[in-house]
């Protein structure tokens, strides 16, 4: 029997985006699919367009919420799935058959990871992520950069916890840090899994998102480790943007 995998969308006032991220999900070839809307009492009519759709999603919950990560754990509490995805309002699981492709590669693993595209607001392809998925995961893995994009990670519901409320910007790294810690087997699907829509509140806020990841970090890596880490991400940072404009001229 396939597993069950519960995909979670949050969303709030972004009825530009939603249809797409839906309909990447309701195309999937992978037919046992528990499809949750999270949605935080939108006005601009994205409950409208999301009740189009309603008969085929297993639940669709319009309320106010207290924000990002509030809403995520409302879906992760109302998830009966062997795994979660969150696939947030304006990103998209990669192809239709992306999720038979992920659970093709290995059976059973508590984490299945891949590549993420990035895309403009115009939903133009602006390549891989800078930080690529590492060969290996592990919980130590995020200590140079959150090296696997929240819409790229397939976790297995039992080893899931809700989302930390004392976080606002980057709760995510927290919540696959505490997965990893306890999993066992985790795949790399060595393929793209998800297109990812640049922007979102740790863009718009970038400033209190990278205090709060540095805050993240001391917890579970240690501050002292953790500050030599940063030293090593200003560095290659540096090099990045170096031989990006090298490339550019």
């Amino acid at each position: 029997m396939s597993a069950r995998l519960s995909v979670i969308t949050i969303v709030y006032n972004n009825v530009k985006d939603i249809e797409r991220t839906v309909l990447s999900v309701l195309n999937q070839t992978y037919t046992n699919v528990e499809y949750i809307l999270i949605d935080g009492g939108s006005s601009d009519g994205t409950v409208d367009l999301l009740k189009r759709y309603e008969n085929r999603f297993s639940v669709l919950l319009s309320e106010s919420d207290k924000g990002i990560y509030d809403a995520m754990n409302k879906g992760l509490a109302l998830a009966t799935g062997d795994y979660v995805l969150f696939m947030n309002s304006g990103d998209e699981i990669y192809a239709n058959d992306t999720v038979t492709k992920v659970f093709a590669t290995a059976e059973g693993a508590d984490i299945y990871y891949g590549e993420t595209e990035m895309y403009s607001e115009a939903w133009v392809s602006l390549g891989q992520r800078r930080h690529q998925a590492p060969q290996k995961f592990s919980w130590k893995s995020f200590q140079y950069g959150m090296s696997i994009s929240h819409q790229a990670i397939y976790i297995k519901r039992s080893i899931t916890s809700p989302y930390n409320l004392n976080y606002r910007y980057s709760a995510d790294i927290d919540w696959i840090i505490n997965a990893a810690k306890k999993a066992k087997h985790i795949v790399n699907t060595h393929q793209y899994v998800a297109k990812y829509l640049v922007g979102g509140v740790s863009k718009q806020k970038h400033m209190d998102s990278l205090k709060e990841r540095f805050k993240i970090f001391n917890h579970h890596y240690g501050f002292l480790p953790n500050l030599l880490n940063h030293a090593v991400i200003a560095l290659n940072l540096a090099t990045y943007f170096i031989r990006h404009r090298r490339t550019n001229d």
